[in-house]
């Protein structure tokens, strides 16, 4: 079973919820996570999931072209960006769409944008929980 995660940047979202989806999916899937773009994984990103004790550092920040060739049985979109621009996948993939707030975009003190990520980072984890039962 093949899972992408997709996003605008493959930096935050998507980083938060391929670390969620593989430890809740434990061998029970591959999961991967890519952007339209790649703005490399965000340092608030790792920190907030670290936190969690799910240690994310070493992803990368990937371009949705690059798995081109794997046969995806779902797709989840974590940005309306991303799901507007997500490319047509030529497979049986079942597509899933959720809107998460985008944690990079919060403004104020770093505890205030920490927040910000905290708060997202239990959005993700909540819904990735939930499609891993629902799904796998």
């Amino acid at each position: 079973m093949n899972i992408l995660v997709l996003c605008t940047g493959n930096s935050c979202r998507s980083q938060l919820a391929e670390g969620y989806l593989k430890y809740f999916a434990g061998d029970k899937a591959n999961i991967y996570s890519a952007g339209i773009e790649t703005h490399g994984v965000n340092p608030r990103a790792i920190a907030t999931m670290l936190e969690d004790g799910i240690d994310i550092s070493n992803h990368t920040s990937n371009n949705v072209d690059e798995y081109a060739d794997i046969d995806f049985d779902y797709v989840i979109t974590v940005c309306d960006n991303a799901k507007e621009a997500c490319p047509v996948f030529p497979s049986k993939a079942k597509t899933f769409h959720y809107n998460f707030p985008d944690p990079a975009k919060a403004q104020g003190t770093e505890e205030e944008i920490m927040a910000q990520f905290r708060a997202v980072r239990e959005m993700i984890k909540t819904y990735t929980k939930d499609f891993v039962e629902k799904n796998l």
